[in-house]
């Protein structure tokens, strides 16, 4: 889900700036915070009573709004039973997408350990894997696909890593494996997730810290427009492997990007 570090790790200081900006800072973190003092007790609420909750869909909604997102969805998204394979620019991606289909991600252990983000990717139904462990591929796999059994929607960045948007990386096949064949009957879904003008000013690239990238996301003046896109659904159960379904989401991903929004993919 997000690259690079650990929060634990983060030496945080208090940056030099505008005095408008430490004002946008605290109005962004007081449109968060405020609804999620209200929602969070809703949430775990229906959490306890088993009941499906419409709480972290519409908290989510809210916090991509309060960072700037003007969000225009194109194609209509699956509501359940379904793998979403998304293009990954920075953490700006989770709230949208979360936001509109109320979707589960896989993400990085490490996230587990981050103050506040893993324990609300804990509350999201976040399905935690490591990229290191290498040993135990078929352990995540099988863990994966409980998870996906249970979940109504997943998504998955398999880039592994953010880039400008106007791009796609090399996908990580490994964890298509938890779709050859899939847990039970179920789509995949892939998604391309446009930033336009703004990719620059939200994607997460280079050596900034995780720290960084929050202050310039919190103290970006104005609102942005980000364009969801649904694309075709395929049945993984259909195609040979991993490989395969692999080489599809990435294809069809590569040409929305070329036809629909004019970038060149390779």
């Amino acid at each position: 889900m997000l690259k690079r570090i650990s929060m634990t790790s983060i030496s945080i200081s208090i940056p030099k700036a505008e005095p408008q900006a430490y004002l946008l800072c605290a109005m962004r973190v007081l449109w968060i915070a405020l609804p999620l003092l209200v929602l969070l007790p809703l949430h775990l609420i229906w959490h306890t009573l088993k009941i499906p909750s419409p709480w972290a869909m519409l908290f989510l909604r809210i916090a991509a709004r309060a960072m700037g997102a003007r969000v225009k969805v194109y194609g209509k998204p699956l509501r359940k039973d379904v793998f979403f394979v998304a293009n990954h620019l920075s953490w700006h991606d989770i709230p949208i997408l979360a936001g509109i289909t109320g979707t589960a991600f896989v993400a990085q252990d490490g996230v587990r350990d981050w103050p506040v983000i893993g324990w609300l990717a804990r509350l999201n139904r976040t399905i935690f894997v490591s990229r290191t462990d290498k040993q135990n591929v078929a352990e995540q796999v099988a863990e994966l696909r409980e998870a996906i059994a249970e979940n109504w929607s997943v998504t998955l960045f398999p880039e592994g890593t953010t880039s400008d948007g106007r791009q796609l990386l090399p996908f990580k096949q490994s964890l298509f494996a938890t779709l050859s064949p899939p847990p039970k009957p179920m789509m995949i879904q892939p998604v391309i997730i446009d930033f336009g003008k703004a990719a620059a000013d939200v994607a997460w690239l280079g050596e900034e810290t995780g720290w960084e990238s929050a202050w310039r996301a919190f103290t970006r003046p104005g609102s942005y427009e980000v364009g969801v896109h649904f694309l075709e659904t395929f049945n993984p159960g259909e195609l040979a492997d991993r490989k395969v379904v692999c080489a599809l989401a990435r294809a069809r991903m590569a040409a929305a990007l070329s036809a629909t929004l004019g970038y060149t993919v390779t």
